[in-house]
């Protein structure tokens, strides 16, 4: 393949309000009421006008202070707030088990997590799989654990394949009667060498020789070491409210059971390997390694030749603390990020290897790729928009901008792309980060500063909110935006 034939990926963008400048749609009317305001305000008496202007300012002026990462003031106050609220209420700490403060004396997850339930059933071939229900927000998912191949030595045609199919198998899931979003999570951690020692002694032939049985013991005890195990799963979230009045778990069930084999075939042909759907003690034991990752030996070893099942409400920690910068759970420490820039220009398909791959300074990495599939009908007035307040910005300026014209041209692309039936997906990353000794936090945050600028993205710590955002890093379909206080609308238009 010569280099003008390798196919590079992007035209990704992040979408806009209109308004006037920095503001967006919201503090766009807050300006013009506010001069109807003074106006008005004038006929009565100068001082009061004076007094109506500064109440404006006062209300516009945070509006326009922008972090690096494109938060404004409102949202740099509404956090901390937030933060020393929940710090004087005791929020942050979480007890449970036999001494605890939680009803039952159970291990029950802490936080968001708290109400989900898990209950097996079976799709439609008769494969069981665990359904995850969220009373909170109404919506149920389904977990597939995949085997990824690869891509070390690979032919570029054959990775360029996988993402074909992979965009289209995206694309497929805005025809996916009520489905809400859909994740990817990519973990890595140390192998703990348990599956190994147990496939080499089931078997290893007795009348073997001593030498070849050296050999394999030998290869069972130190293969793992230095080894890493990467596990890749696939989420998708359905909503109760699309189905009326036939909602309800059991029914759920039954609809998306009826769509799981489906969707699992499609999987095949992205590279992400044969995809199965976790069971309910399956997920239990992903979650609470995941809480505490030294329990994954004793995880291992408990399936060995034994009839093994840790329960839903066994699965969370027994204490966890939430600290500004970071989540202490059990006996580890997680730092959570996420990206506020998807990478500009033009990428290849491995702008995300380094970031996925293992790293020596951190015990477990956990990639989670969230993404929101739109329907047609709202692709094609999401675009349509875009593409007109990117033509809005444009020639607000009398010197037009180099970025307001590539972002023109970007959104014009992606029209064009959407008229011809391609679909539109919103996307976000979520990065979480475990280590076992709290003096290696730092070294933490380091390798993942360094992996974001291979990958080209821009990363922001969830500073005051590590322990949802850790939540929502966990492949349980946690969507974050459905536990806002203030609507996603309302944050995109200031």
């Amino acid at each position: 393949m010569s280099e003008s034939d390798v196919r590079t990926y992007g035209n990704w963008r992040k979408p806009t309000s209109p308004g006037f400048g920095k503001l967006g749609m919201g503090g766009s009317l807050v300006v013009l009421g506010g001069l109807v305001g003074i106006v008005v305000s004038m006929m009565v008496s100068l001082t009061f006008a004076l007094m109506v202007a500064i109440v404006v300012a006062i209300v516009v002026a945070p509006l326009l202070i922008r972090d690096p990462h494109g938060r404004n003031g409102f949202q740099w106050v509404g956090s901390r707030t937030a933060w020393f609220r929940g710090l004087t209420l005791g929020q942050h700490l979480y007890r449970s088990g036999p001494i605890g403060q939680v009803p039952g004396r159970t291990c029950r997850l802490p936080g968001i997590l708290a109400g989900l339930t898990v209950r097996d059933f079976t799709d439609a071939y008769g494969a069981p799989f665990a359904l995850i229900s969220n009373p909170t927000t109404a919506q149920h998912s389904v977990v597939l654990s995949c085997s990824a191949d690869g891509a070390s030595l690979v032919d570029p045609v054959q990775v360029d394949t996988w993402v074909a199919y992979w965009g289209q198998w995206l694309a497929g899931l805005a025809y996916e009667p009520g489905l809400v979003s859909a994740s990817v999570s990519i973990e890595s951690a140390p192998d703990t060498g348990e599956r190994l020692r147990r496939e080499v002694l089931g078997n290893i032939d007795p009348s073997a020789p001593d030498l070849a049985r050296a050999v394999l013991n030998q290869v069972m005890y130190d293969y793992p070491l230095g080894s890493a195990e990467i596990t890749s799963r696939v989420v998708l979230t359905y909503a109760e409210r699309e189905y009326g009045a036939r909602g309800g778990v059991a029914d759920m069930a039954a609809e998306i059971g009826t769509r799981l084999p489906g969707l699992a075939g499609g999987l095949g042909m992205t590279g992400a390997g044969p995809a199965e759907p976790m069971t309910a003690g399956e997920l239990a034991e992903m979650v609470r390694v995941a809480f505490d990752p030294e329990v994954g030996v004793l995880v291992d070893q408990a399936h060995d030749g034994a009839d093994f099942a840790l329960r839903w409400d066994e699965a969370g920690p027994i204490a966890a603390q939430e600290g500004w910068d970071h989540y202490r759970h059990d006996g580890a420490f997680s730092i959570t990020w996420s990206m506020t820039d998807a990478p500009r220009g033009e990428v290849f398909s491995t702008v995300l290897s380094r970031m996925v791959a293992p790293h020596p300074d951190i015990v477990r990495k956990r990639v989670t790729l969230l993404y929101r599939p739109h329907s047609p009908s709202d692709s094609a007035r999401l675009v349509e928009r875009d593409r007109k307040d990117a033509l809005f910005r444009a020639q607000q300026a009398r010197i037009a901008q180099a970025r307001d014209s590539v972002d023109l041209r970007a959104a014009d692309q992606s029209a064009r792309e959407e008229a011809t039936g391609a679909g539109l997906v919103r996307f976000g990353l979520l990065l979480t980060a475990t280590v076992l000794d709290e003096a290696a936090v730092p070294l933490a945050g380091a390798a993942v500063d360094n992996l974001a600028a291979t990958a080209r993205v821009r990363l922001r710590r969830m500073y005051g909110s590590q322990s949802a955002a850790f939540a929502a890093a966990l492949p349980l379909g946690v969507n974050l935006g459905d536990h806002l206080r203030v609507p996603q609308s309302v944050r995109n238009s200031m």
